[in-house]
C-alpha cells in the first residue's frame, strides 16, 4: 500500500527519530541511524550498508566516509538493541490500540540463506523460508496483531549448539561470551516475557508445532497469563474428556482423529482470501494433555484439520480458548497465524531485513533493531491514515511504502 508523508507526517518522523536519538545519545549515532533508516525506507533494490551509503551521496570521497561510519554504527557501536526495540514497539502498539485492541501474538522463525560459514549462527538447518534444509541463519520473532494490523515486536538470532560449543568461532563473529545455546522455544519465551514486562497487551498466543509441541513452552505461556492455540505433532498424548466428565484411556492425537471418525468433521470457512474463500474440515474435542508419569494437564480443546474428507490430517491444534465462543470463532482465531508470513514479506521485501551482509553478531542485532524501528513507524502511520475496514471485509495488511 503506497503512502507518502505529508508535512504533519514528516514532523512525526522527526519526533520519532528524536526519541530514538535520545536513546542513542551521541550525535554521530543519531545521524547514522537517520541515514540508515532513510536507506531502509527508500526504494533501492539492496538495503545493505554499501548501497545505502552510495545512494546518500554522489561524492565518492564523502560516500566512503558515510560507508565507514555506517559500518561502525552497525558493527561495533555499543548502543542498546533492547531499548530501541522497546521504544519502537511502544510507539507502534500505541497507534494500533488507539483504534482496535491487540487480539493475538504470533511466534515464528525465519531463515536467511547464506554462503560460507562465517556469519553468526549459520549452518545447514531447516528453514521455512527455503522450505528445506540449507545453509542459513535462523531468527525467532514475536509479532502482535489486532483484527486488521500486525507489528513485529522483537527478534533474536538462534545460535545452534555447534556454534555455542565453539567459543573461538563465536569470538570471531563477535558473539558475546554470555550468549549461549537456547532452544528456539526458550528464545521465544524470553522475547515474550520481555515484551509483557514492557507493557504490551497480551492476547491469544499462536505458534506452530516447533513451539507448541514443547510442554515447557505451553506452561510458560500459561504462567505469563496467555491463552494459546498451538500446533502439536501426532505423537502428543491426551485423554478425551467426555460430556459426562469421564475420561478415555491415554492415546496420541493421531489415534483421537481415527476414533472420532468422519462424522465429527464440519466444513468451516474462516477467511476470504485474495482468490478464494479459505476453508477446511475440522473436528474438535475436549482433552487433557498427558505428560511424564501420566500427569494430566488442564482441560482444553483439540482441533483437528483436514483439507477434504478423504485427505490426511494437516494440523492438530491445542487451544485454551473458552467453551463459550463458537466453533467458527475459535477456528478464525486459530487461523490468524498467517499474519507472521505477511510480516516477513514486509520486513524482507520492503525494509531489507535479509539484506545484511556483515559477519558480526552485534551488526546483525543492530540491523534488526533498525528494521523493526522503521516498521513500527510505518505501522503507526498506517493506523492514523487508514481507518479500520467495516467488519467482515478483507483488509490489505501490507506495510505502506515510504516515498
Amino acid at each position: 500500500m503506497a503512502y507518502t508523508l505529508d508535512a504533519a507526517g514528516q514532523e512525526r518522523l522527526d519526533a520519532y527519530f528524536d526519541g530514538i536519538g535520545t536513546i542513542l545519545r551521541r550525535r554521530d549515532r543519531r545521524e547514522c541511524f537517520a541515514l540508515y533508516a532513510m536507506g531502509l525506507f527508500g526504494d533501492g533494490e539492496r538495503k545493505s550498508v554499501e548501497p545505502i551509503a552510495a545512494r546518500a551521496c554522489a561524492d565518492p570521497d564523502l560516500c566512503n566516509a558515510y560507508h565507514d561510519r555506517l559500518l561502525h554504527f552497525l558493527g561495533t557501536a555499543p548502543w542498546s538493541d533492547a531499548q530501541i526495540r522497546n521504544y519502537a514497539a511502544r510507539y507502534g502498539v500505541a497507534a494500533m490500540v488507539a483504534r482496535e485492541p491487540v487480539t493475538d501474538w504470533i511466534v515464528d522463525d525465519t531463515g536467511f540463506p547464506k554462503q560460507g560459514d562465517k556469519s553468526p549462527g549459520v549452518q545447514r538447518q531447516y528453514s521455512g523460508t527455503l522450505g528445506k534444509t540449507g545453509n542459513c541463519q535462523v531468527a525467532v520473532s514475536v509479532t502482535v496483531a489486532t483484527s486488521t494490523m500486525h507489528l513485529p515486536l522483537d527478534m533474536d538470532l538462534y545460535l545452534p549448539q555447534s556454534w555455542a560449543d565453539d567459543r573461538v568461532r563465536c569470538r570471531a563473529a563477535h558473539i558475546p561470551d554470555d550468549v549461549v545455546y537456547r532452544a528456539k522455544w526458550r528464545i521465544a519465551l524470553d522475547l515474550i516475557e520481555r515484551n509483557v514486562k514492557a507493557g504490551v497487551p497480551i492476547g491469544l498466543m499462536l505458534a506452530d508445532s516447533g513451539y507448541g509441541d514443547i510442554g515447557e513452552f505451553r506452561d510458560g505461556l500459561s504462567a505469563l497469563g496467555f491463552e494459546y492455540a498451538v500446533d502439536v505433532r501426532r505423537h502428543t498424548r491426551v485423554v478425551i474428556v467426555c460430556d459426562d466428565g469421564s475420561e478415555t484411556n491415554v492415546m496420541n492425537v493421531e489415534t483421537v482423529a481415527e476414533v472420532l471418525g468422519a462424522d465429527a468433521y464440519r466444513k468451516v470457512t474462516w477467511r476470504q482470501g485474495s482468490r478464494r474463500a479459505l476453508s477446511a474440515r475440522f473436528a474438535e474435542v475436549r482433552v487433557r494433555i498427558v505428560t511424564g508419569h501420566d500427569t494430566r494437564g488442564d482441560e482444553q480443546w483439540l482441533l483437528i484439520e483436514k483439507a477434504k474428507p478423504e485427505a490426511p490430517v494437516e494440523h492438530y491444534v491445542l487451544t485454551t480458548l473458552p467453551k463459550s465462543i463458537s466453533r467458527i470463532e475459535r477456528i478464525r482465531r486459530v487461523k490468524q497465524r498467517w499474519r507472521t508470513e505477511r510480516v516477513y514479506e514486509d520486513l524482507k521485501g520492503e525494509l531489507g531485513l535479509d539484506h545484511f551482509e556483515g559477519r558480526s553478531y552485534v551488526g546483525f542485532q543492530h540491523h534488526v533493531s533498525c528494521v523493526l524501528a522503521c516498521y513500527a513507524f510505518l505501522v503507526a502511520e498506517r493506523a492514523r491514515a487508514f481507518p479500520p475496514p467495516p467488519r467482515g471485509t478483507r483488509a490489505d495488511d501490507s506495510v505502506p511504502r515510504a516515498a
